[in-house]
């Protein structure tokens, strides 16, 4: 039996030897940052449920909150702070709601007091008790926090130390020992000594040519062999309710960001432009080419052979708008990187007849100026279980993409820079494309290969420790680049030069060489220079 316990030496992405489930790679949380913002939310979670259980819990009178490496140093642009204390209010990320998301600091300020589950209201100065220590990286991983429990006499009643390693994702310290840290994952129970179903696993790999292999020999496709995998280990109609709820709140989130207007918060005056692109796009799909201004005579007719990728960019910069502003997304597989997958999604069920579109017949929004679709079990037959069903393959093999980059390198900016964010989900959506147009097993992963390729070198550099600039057009221009790696793949045979696995140890070896201002600390690229600027 093989415990899920690693100690430092061992890289933090490496930790699970089986692939992981779709319902780890896609997370329903809160923005702006899967590793600085669920990431800490679900520790201040863990930490307030195991003080509240502890025997001296009618004793606290202080707690404290360190947030080291990449946490202290951009915890302010991406609401580290403020996730800790909801989480330790007793909040999911999963299920907080927007109002108390937003309440909560001027609460804090107002009162001076932090609700904390289970406990009660506790003394807490975001001034001294908030403490950013952007210089002080521990052993395990640059995006760590130690949450501490005092009694009145300052004795500590607990101390817990988190590393959210991406895509909210969390490690807890099992030891006491800052230079030979063991952990756990945060979701283990105590005493559980990992052996928990990797036998059961009808199809495990840990490799993108195991994968393939895995396909030969049992003639799936990769979603079918996922979908597999994950119906061995719960019911499958949990799986497929799921895979609905993953895509409808990625709608949804389309859906937010195109009725939003105005300035996102944080202080750069980013204008949100998901609204305006929405109301531009629909005039053009109402009035004829001379009723246009000439300076949009480009863009005028119906015909127009990039008009699909104006749609495209519309969701991506909609959902990732919502992101900023640290409302509802789906972690896919990361929250800087949480528009490209509902963008090529959009684009799969909008434009492409595999998934129900008649040819021809287009409806990128309905008349109300709403993304015109949902997911539900009722769609049994016709083209609204065509369009279902080609989602669900989708992000299946979007999983198994995602799983491999996961395992075997990391979807962390703080430790492989945006290449690791963007170009993860870039890859998982190009390879969800091809599967649902149909591809075979070695196209499919020849979609990711080239996404991901293209992608190597990309650095995380957050003007002000924000996720808006460059992010949210990134994630724009990581969609199209998915599109055109799916169908680049579907032209060819799935024999190709790199493979998967290649790339992805490439961006592995990238990350480890990238300077450390480049990996989500914003003292390096844009963040310095539109500053100076």
């Amino acid at each position: 039996m093989q415990s899920l316990s690693v100690s430092a030496t061992r890289p933090a992405s490496s930790v699970s030897p089986r692939p992981l489930s779709v319902v780890d790679l896609f997370r329903v949380g809160i923005g702006p940052s899967s590793s600085h913002t669920v990431g800490p939310m679900r520790a201040g979670v863990a930490f307030a449920s195991e003080l509240a259980g502890s025997p001296r819990a009618n004793e606290v009178r202080h707690i404290t909150v360190n947030l080291f490496g990449s946490l202290g140093a951009t915890g302010r642009g991406h609401s580290t702070d403020r996730a800790v204390l909801l989480g330790l209010g007793g909040h999911a990320p999963e299920s907080v709601s927007i109002p108390e998301v937003e309440s909560l600091l001027p609460a804090l300020a107002s009162s001076g007091r932090l609700p904390v589950a289970g406990i009660g209201q506790v003394p807490f100065d975001m001034a001294k008790d908030m403490r950013f220590v952007p210089r002080t990286v521990l052993p395990y991983h640059v995006n760590a926090l130690t949450i501490t429990a005092c009694d009145a006499a300052g004795g500590t009643l607990l101390r817990r130390t988190y590393y959210s390693i991406g895509g909210g994702f969390v490690m807890e310290q099992t030891n006491d020992d800052p230079q030979a840290p063991e952990v756990r994952p945060l979701d283990q129970p105590v005493g559980d000594d990992g052996d928990d179903a990797e036998a059961v696993l009808p199809h495990p790999f840990g490799k993108a040519m195991e994968l393939l292999s895995a396909c030969d020999r049992s003639g799936l496709s990769i979603a079918q062999l996922v979908y597999e995998n994950e119906v061995a280990v719960r019911p499958e109609e949990e799986v497929d309710a799921y895979l609905d709820l993953v895509a409808n709140t990625m709608f949804d989130c389309i859906d937010a960001g195109l009725q939003e207007h105005g300035i996102l918060p944080g202080g750069l005056n980013v204008l949100r432009r998901a609204g305006i692109l929405a109301k531009r796009l629909r005039e053009r799909e109402t009035c004829q080419p001379r009723e246009l201004p000439d300076s949009m005579e480009w863009a005028a007719t119906y015909a127009d052979p990039m008009r699909a990728m104006d749609w495209v960019n519309l969701y991506a910069l909609a959902v990732n708008e919502e992101n900023a502003a640290g409302h509802r997304v789906v972690t896919a597989p990361t929250n800087g990187a949480a528009g490209v997958i509902p963008a090529v999604l959009g684009f799969l069920i909008c434009y492409c007849p595999d998934a129900g579109v008649p040819f021809g017949m287009f409806t990128p929004l309905d008349q109300d100026g709403r993304f015109p679709f949902r997911l539900s079990p009722e769609d049994r037959e016709g083209n609204s279980a065509k369009r279902r069903q080609a989602v669900h393959r989708f992000l299946l093999a979007a999983a198994a993409v995602g799983s491999l980059i996961k395992m075997n390198a990391s979807i962390a900016g703080a430790e492989v820079g945006c290449q690791g964010e963007v170009g993860s989900a870039s890859a998982m959506a190009a390879a969800g494309l091809a599967q649902a147009l149909g591809g075979t097993p070695r196209q499919v992963e020849n979609a990711a290969e080239i996404a991901m390729e293209h992608s190597l070198g990309l650095t995380c550099d957050p003007v002000a420790g924000l996720v808006q600039i460059p992010c949210i057009e990134r994630n724009a221009i990581a969609a199209s680049k998915a599109i055109n790696a799916a169908r680049m793949a579907m032209w060819g045979d799935g024999r190709h030069t790199v493979s998967l696995d290649v790339v992805i140890e490439t961006m592995r070896q990238t990350g480890k060489d990238m300077l450390s201002k480049y990996k989500e600390t914003s003292e390096g690229g844009l963040a310095v220079n539109v500053v100076e600027c």
